[in-house]
């Protein structure tokens, strides 16, 4: 590492520093802080995390979730249909308990997510491997990342039901897992507790 990353990861630190002082969520605002001077993590990096226990556990909880836990999860459309090709995500609108919406793959990524997250980190298709890198994109861009790798469970699934409706805390509205049953996913999925 050079000497201006270390100058660069201390001026986000303290203008992270600063907007928690204001009310403002420090760690999403240094990952987008990150991500406009150019340090944000790349595909290989974020599936290496992907791999970790931690993370591995957090990612089954949100599958868990949005109910694509199952051996057909990654082809998943929102409503429970599936699709069956990886090269792209789907784009179909599905209308299902009053609600339309583009979500697909096991984490639901809607198709505006999609497009939001898959071209910067160069995502060729819509593969279960993309579907888990972009999972983990979306973690780190709600500031979670940290959480989920140092096992600060409860920490991270409050930042995460922002993204997941399914989850606990969500405020969309619709059905979520409870926390007890988010943590024992978690835990049985090889989990650690900070």
């Amino acid at each position: 590492m050079t000497r201006a990353h270390v100058l660069i990861g201390a001026s986000v630190a303290a203008i992270a520093l600063a907007a928690w002082w204001r009310g403002r969520n420090a760690d999403e605002l240094g990952v987008e802080l990150e991500d406009a001077i150019g340090m944000s993590p790349g595909a290989s990096a974020l599936a290496a995390i992907a791999a970790e226990p931690n993370v591995q556990a957090v990612l089954t909880t949100i599958r868990t979730g949005e109910g694509t836990a199952g051996p057909n999860g990654y082809r998943m459309l929102y409503g429970g249909e599936l699709f069956y090709t990886f090269a792209d995500h789907p784009r179909k609108a599905i209308t299902a308990g009053g609600i339309t919406s583009t979500a697909a793959g096991a984490y639901q990524i809607l198709a505006r997510t999609w497009d939001d997250v898959a071209p910067p980190l160069e995502l060729p298709d819509f593969s279960p491997q993309s579907q888990d890198i972009a999972a983990v994109a979306l973690i780190r861009r709600r500031g979670a990342l940290a959480d989920v790798r140092a096992g600060r469970f409860d920490d991270a699934i409050a930042k995460l039901g922002k993204e997941w409706a399914s989850l606990p805390g969500s405020p969309y509205g619709q059905p979520t897992i409870s926390l007890d049953r988010a943590r024992d996913v978690y835990a049985a999925a090889g989990g650690a507790f900070a």
